[in-house]
C-alpha cells in the first residue's frame, strides 16, 4: 500500500508529519523504513526516532537511488499518470496522484528484488577506454 503526502516545503518537520500518519495507520507494530541521505531523514540527534523504538531506518547508499523501490513507484506514477497531463494548478496535480494512489492501492503488491547480483561498475579511468 502506498501512503502519499503533500507538503509545501521539505524540512524535518514536514518529514516527521509523514512519518507520523505512517505510525498511525500500524499501530504497534515494527515498521522498517528505507530512506536516501536527504538531510531531513537524517538529525544528528533523532528524539522522534527514540520516541518509536519499534520504528527502524536504513539508508541506502548514497548515489544508489535505484536500491530504493520506491524510485521504482515513481517512475509507475509517471508514466501511467503524469506523462503528457498538463496542470494548470499545484492542487490538480495533487489531486491526480492521490487519485492515482488510490487506484494503485486496490491491486497493490509488494516489490520483490530479483537481482541475485550487482556487479560494482567502476568508471573507465581513460577516454579511450570507454569505447570496450
Amino acid at each position: 500500500m502506498v501512503l502519499g503526502g503533500h507538503y509545501s516545503r521539505r524540512r524535518r518537520r514536514e518529514f516527521l508529519d509523514f512519518m507520523n500518519q505512517v505510525v498511525g495507520h500500524y499501530p504497534g507494530q515494527e515498521i522498517h523504513v528505507i530512506l536516501d541521505n536527504l538531510s531531513t531523514h537524517k538529525p544528528k540527534h533523532d528524539a522522534w526516532l527514540l520516541r518509536h523504538p519499534n520504528v527502524h531506518f536504513h539508508f541506502i547508499p548514497t548515489h544508489a537511488s535505484w536500491l530504493n523501490m520506491i524510485e521504482c513507484w515513481f517512475s509507475i506514477l509517471a508514466r501511467a499518470a503524469l506523462r503528457g497531463a498538463s496542470f494548470t494548478s499545484p492542487k490538480q496535480l495533487r489531486e491526480a496522484i492521490d487519485r492515482f494512489i488510490q487506484c494503485y492501492n486496490q491491486d497493490a503488491a509488494p516489490f520483490e528484488w530479483t537481482k541475485e547480483v550487482v556487479y560494482s561498475v567502476h568508471p573507465k579511468p581513460r577516454y579511450a577506454n570507454l569505447r570496450k
